[in-house]
């Protein structure tokens, strides 16, 4: 059997055994990419058993700012050129049915690097410095990040871009386990300074050297760890606004500044691929690209419903690509359900890592696909649809429920103005309706049941508007007392004394600091 450039043959008849396979394959529904996504990971697994038990592979996480899920080449676009991307998912495995834990920044990066979902890892709202209720919050110490995951196994640890897990020093990168860190710790408008470690090299970002800045460093660090298993978290601050495209790309897109940044990045993307290439470990090297939420235009997002700041798909829904020559010898395309939460599991298994056995896990690895094997998840299992304190939504297989929910709940940053105030629940079915478009719930009064079920044991677990889970961790705050509070309409339920307080030690910290401005 063989798999060449998406053709399927093999000299057997495997109508039987696809036919035997239909009901295992959990989140597969082509039987045609199922079996040659199996025969092509299962021929790279026999070909070299040694790649996860053997040497270290190096680890590179390209993470992307609201990049959507037709923003690139190979899932839609028609307007860019990304040869580059779309090279590694030619190459890899490219997901279509992949989903981040929540539809805005933080929250977002906190599932990647924790392995939970935001609410349970206690990073649920978006972090802004410049926020009464935010600046004194972060990723709580306590959390495991991926960076300090692969220390275990003497790896080097490297962030390269935006940060926004927290701007004190308390919650920086290098007190998360990286060794080093080179880019801008928030949103441009939150604070445009531009950092290499603890020196800030630029008092406002330049914009438009972003990506040449960025690759500049991301080479480097390619090339000074040769030798050595090394994990590099490269969290690139576009396509988000504001961007500028460098002068060598200007107007070399179909779709304006946007565009251009956009094939700006992916040339970034190619002189990493060539450097790893260079210097002789891009097989040994697993290249992962992923966004960390949906684009600010329904543009992007095609042809999924919905934007950033929203749990329709379009919000959720990104591009996910894994490429690791040593492992994947011929590309492969996979609607196997996967979100943020499996790749610390991932990691963890490929690396010889147990996961902690003090805290709980929302993820699966998906090395199991690598294998030719089924993940250890049910094709049923619920996937929770957050916005940060609101649980807004519910998926079970093809099923997604979005629940009713009141003004009150909604964070200030929820576009989704059709669904404010919803009173009855409204079902879709994915499957048929990619678009979310037609209400099936009166149809269906069997499934609206079981999902509410659902919807409440999440709540119970992961919390709500101000409700607190058994399931949740400590956000992490330098003032651990004080009650988080996501929304800054809420702020007036914190003590006059406390608020004071928190006054002092913010002017403490930052003489300079005036209202509204940022530090």
């Amino acid at each position: 059997m063989r798999f060449e450039g998406g053709n399927f043959s093999s000299s057997t008849n495997l109508d039987v055994l696809a036919a035997r396979k239909s009901q295992l394959l959990m989140g597969i529904r082509s039987l045609h990419f199922a079996l040659a996504l199996m025969v092509s990971l299962m021929t790279a697994s026999r070909a070299d058993d040694k790649a996860i038990e053997g040497s270290l592979p190096n680890v590179i996480f390209v993470l992307t700012d609201d990049l959507g899920y037709s923003d690139i080449g190979c899932y839609g676009a028609t307007k860019v050129s990304t040869p580059h991307i779309d090279q590694m998912a030619a190459e890899g495995i490219r997901f279509t049915e992949f989903h981040t834990a929540a539809s805005i920044c933080s929250p977002s990066r906190a599932a990647f690097l924790t392995g939970a979902y935001p609410q349970r890892a206690g990073l649920y709202m978006g972090i802004n410095p410049i926020r009464t209720a935010h600046w004194f919050l972060g990723l709580h110490p306590d959390e495991i990040t991926l960076a300090e995951l692969l220390k275990q196994q003497g790896y080097a640890t490297h962030m390269v871009g935006k940060w926004h897990l927290g701007t004190e020093p308390e919650f920086l990168p290098q007190r998360q386990g990286f060794d080093s860190y080179y880019g801008m710790p928030c949103n441009f408008s939150h604070s445009p300074k531009f950092f290499d470690g603890d020196d800030e090299v630029f008092a406002k970002a330049p914009l438009n050297r972003l990506t040449e800045l960025y690759t500049e460093r991301v080479t480097r660090i390619i090339r000074e760890n040769v030798g050595e298993p090394f994990f590099l978290y490269y969290a690139h601050n576009y396509p988000h606004t504001p961007y500028r495209a460098g002068e060598n790309f200007r107007g070399s897109s179909q779709d304006g500044v946007r565009g251009d940044v956009m094939q700006e990045l992916d040339w970034g993307v190619g002189e990493m691929m060539k450097a790893l290439k260079q210097v002789g470990i891009e097989d040994n090297t697993i290249v992962i690209f992923a966004s960390d939420n949906g684009p600010t235009k329904n543009t992007y997002a095609q042809p999924y419903r919905g934007t950033k700041y929203v749990t329709f798909e379009g919000g959720h829904r990104v591009p996910f690509i894994i490429h690791w020559p040593d492992r994947i010898r011929n590309g492969a395309v996979s609607n196997v359900s996967a979100n943020a939460m499996d790749l610390f599991p991932t990691l963890s298994q490929i690396i010889g890592v147990k996961l902690p056995n003090d805290r709980v896990y929302d993820g699966v690895s998906l090395v199991p696909l690598l294998e030719g094997k089924f993940l250890d998840r049910k094709s049923d299992a619920p996937f929770y649809y957050y916005n940060c304190e609101n649980l807004q939504a519910v998926r079970r297989g093809d099923w997604k429920l979005h629940l009713p929910r009141e003004k009150k709940q909604l964070p200030f940053w929820d576009k989704n103005k059709a669904f404010a105030g919803l009173k009855q629940p409204v079902l879709y079915n994915l499957r048929t309706d990619r678009a979310e478009k037609s209400d099936v719930a009166s149809a269906n009064p069997k499934i609206v049941k079981q999902m509410l079920k659902l919807a409440a044991s999440a709540r119970d677990d992961l919390g709500e508007f101000m409700q607190r889970g058994r399931g949740q961790r400590p956000t992490g705050s330098i003032f651990p007392g004080v009650p988080v509070i996501s929304h800054e309409k809420d702020w007036g339920a914190i003590p006059m004394t406390t608020a004071q307080a928190l006054e002092i030690e913010r002017k403490t910290r930052h003489p300079d600091w005036k209202d509204g401005e940022a530090k």
